[in-house]
């Protein structure tokens, strides 16, 4: 007959050998069975922070940094795998109390978000180089707020034009505003695709630019005649020479900066009071122009203009719907009222217009196009 109270006894026994075993070798049941080293060998939080901060791209480095930060300040001395889920929301309600208050400011939700995916960040590393399995990533099981609809919006032709006439006229660089807006405006591009060109981007004769966008992803734009044409003579009159150099600059040959965007929409928040109210930004644009895109040429042209890869595309359809540069430049010329040379080659080579989406209407250019 079986003894079940002298097989748990045997059984308490055999455990009790196994922890005494364990202490002396200096290791924990966790790290026997996911393989990993001993526990001291697991960086603190000051040494891997360091080290992911190398490795990121600038674009991640520049929104983690101010949230690695604050982990460094809390817990720079302790290990990575120290934290425990419940910890890292407790330190995300923190920063949530702490955030600065704010006229569009919602709650601090951001804030949130953007802490847990700096901790996701670096837990990611931690996992891949074996330094903690991916079952014990705390982060992970941390959930992020549940994001809410953007409050930014296309804007009507009127706001656009006034928004234009007023950075045009006012401010201590208004030509340098001005191109920054239009170039914007064609492109729908983001502040970082702005801020990157070079003058090795700027095709004059194709009236292109090379966009150097987040993702790292990198692809050609068409722009109108007139704006190519006003890069270059920007760029030969304040670009002094340099090669490989950004293209937009101050009046003194200075690079532009992220804090060029703010004195433009502080400038024209006190020009404009609606812009300060309702916080309209340079992303603003970028609504605005793929709005009007998408109205006239369709979800696929739209797409392709702003650049999206597909990798996060709702649905298999989008595989079929894809669109190229030729239709890209097609819209542009409809925006802006310029013939662009890959229309004109796409004539050409007998490839048939695209109507818009009213077959019997052609795409009519937003009013402030013709005010330039």
């Amino acid at each position: 007959m079986s003894d079940p109270a002298g097989e748990r006894r045997r059984s308490a026994a055999e455990l009790a050998a196994v922890r005494v075993l364990l202490d002396r070798l200096g290791l924990t049941p966790e790290e026997v069975f996911k393989g990993a080293m001993p526990s001291r060998e697991v960086p603190t939080f000051d040494e891997h922070i360091a080290r992911v901060s190398q490795a990121v791209a600038a674009g991640t480095r520049r929104v983690y940094e101010t949230y690695w930060r604050r982990i460094g300040d809390a817990w720079g001395n302790r290990r990575i795998d120290e934290p425990s889920s419940m910890e890292i929301r407790h330190f995300a309600e923190s920063i949530k109390k702490d955030v600065v208050i704010r006229r569009n400011s919602r709650g601090g939700r951001s804030a949130v978000e953007h802490f847990i995916s700096a901790m996701r960040c670096l837990y990611s590393y931690a996992v891949a180089d074996g330094l903690i399995a991916a079952a014990e990533n705390p982060a992970a099981r941390v959930a992020k707020p549940r994001r809410l609809a953007s409050t930014r919006r296309a804007l009507s032709d009127n706001q656009l034009s006034a928004i234009n006439k007023a950075a045009a006229s006012t401010g201590n660089d208004p030509r340098l505003d001005a191109i920054l807006l239009r170039l914007h405006e064609e492109t729908a591009c983001r502040r970082g695709g702005a801020l990157a060109l070079r003058r090795e981007d700027l095709d004059i004769d194709g009236c292109l630019v090379q966009l150097h966008e987040k993702g790292e992803t990198i692809r050609w734009q068409p722009i109108s005649p007139t704006l190519a044409r006003a890069l270059l003579q920007h760029y030969e009159a304040r670009g002094n020479g340099e090669s490989g150099g950004q293209l937009l600059r101050y009046r003194n040959g200075l690079p532009i900066t992220r804090r060029r965007y703010d004195y433009i929409w502080q400038r024209l928040g006190r020009v404009l009071p609606w812009v300060a109210t309702q916080q309209v930004s340079t992303h603003w644009l970028r609504h605005t122009t793929l709005t009007w895109v998408e109205r006239n040429f369709g979800y696929g042209i739209a797409r392709a203009y702003a650049g999206h890869d597909g990798r996060s595309a709702a649905g298999t359809t989008t595989t079929y719907v894809k669109a190229d540069v030729f239709e890209v430049a097609e819209a542009l010329s409809a925006l802006s009222g310029e013939e662009h040379p890959l229309v004109a080659d796409s004539i050409a080579s007998g490839r048939q217009r695209r109507p818009s989406r009213d077959p019997t209407e052609a795409a009519t250019a937003p009013s402030w196009f013709d005010e330039r």
